[in-house]
């Protein structure tokens, strides 16, 4: 099925031959309108193509010129809450492999669990926590695509992380750091456990992202990894968390985490 999905998306692509993938995340699909010469295949016409189902999320890639560099752009990602299993963002991650793709950039809303982090600001993530319960790499391994055993230790690579900085410094742009811990949702978290993943050690957390960078990682990728944080944690101020507010937020930093990856892209 990867070799499958593949060749259909290369089919689409022509003499495209993009190595850096973009995922976009809930209400951040703006960044995608910034690419010229694209060429547009939606989900549906994909043969095996898993579909996205969230209110935000677009069901499209989109290849073509970003900053002088051929990209892939992923508007509209898979999350396990809506049904999908693992493996499926497996299977996707893969087919972008043979691709040739050999740098993923992934972006997502999260909730804030540092009170320092606030709604409408970014985060670059340096590490995350997986609080799932699963992994997209369970079930039998292909040893031409992956190790059986892929280390996290740079997870989200140290020199991307640097790049991002000095990219965000320079153009005035707020840039937290912090860790990104997963959960399946779709419920927005309890107070208790807002309690809970600051204690382990979360700054930000939300439903998507990590087995997307594991997959990544499994695959021999570079990965730089954004949130928009745009809710505080349940019990962390005085009004619950709503996907509403996600998407009202994530069009307010939209333009920064537009400017930030357009110039990381350039410099790559």
């Amino acid at each position: 099925m990867i070799h499958k999905i593949a060749e259909q998306i290369r089919t689409r692509l022509g003499t495209k031959r993009p190595e850096t993938a973009i995922i976009l995340g809930s209400g951040l699909g703006a960044l995608a309108e910034e690419i010229t010469d694209s060429v547009t295949i939606n989900y549906a016409d994909i043969d095996g193509f898993p579909q996205s189902t969230v209110q935000g999320h677009g069901s499209r890639l989109i290849a073509g010129q970003l900053e002088g560099q051929e990209v892939l752009c992923m508007q509209g990602r898979f999350h396990l809450y809506e049904g999908h299993k693992p493996q499926v963002i497996n299977t996707v991650i893969k087919a972008f492999q043979l691709l040739g793709i050999k740098n993923l950039i992934v972006t997502n809303a999260a909730g804030s669990l540092n009170p320092d982090f606030s709604p409408g600001s970014l985060m670059l993530i340096r590490d995350h926590i997986n609080f799932s319960g699963t992994n997209p790499l369970i079930g039998p391994n292909d040893d031409t695509l992956g190790p059986r055993f892929p280390g996290m230790a740079d997870a989200y690579t140290a020199e991307y992380r640097e790049k991002a900085r000095r990219i965000a410094a320079n153009l005035n742009i707020r840039l937290n750091e912090g860790v990104y811990l997963w959960a399946l949702g779709p419920c927005f978290e309890t107070a208790a456990e807002i309690k809970m993943f600051q204690v382990l050690g979360g700054d930000a957390v939300g439903m998507s992202t990590v087995p997307e960078v594991i997959c990544a990682v499994h695959s021999g990728m570079k990965v730089l990894g954004l949130s928009v944080i745009t809710n505080y944690g349940t019990g962390m101020n005085q009004s619950a968390p709503s996907h509403e507010e996600t998407l009202r937020e994530g069009n307010k930093a939209a333009a920064d985490l537009t400017r930030l990856v357009k110039q990381f892209i350039k410099e790559m």
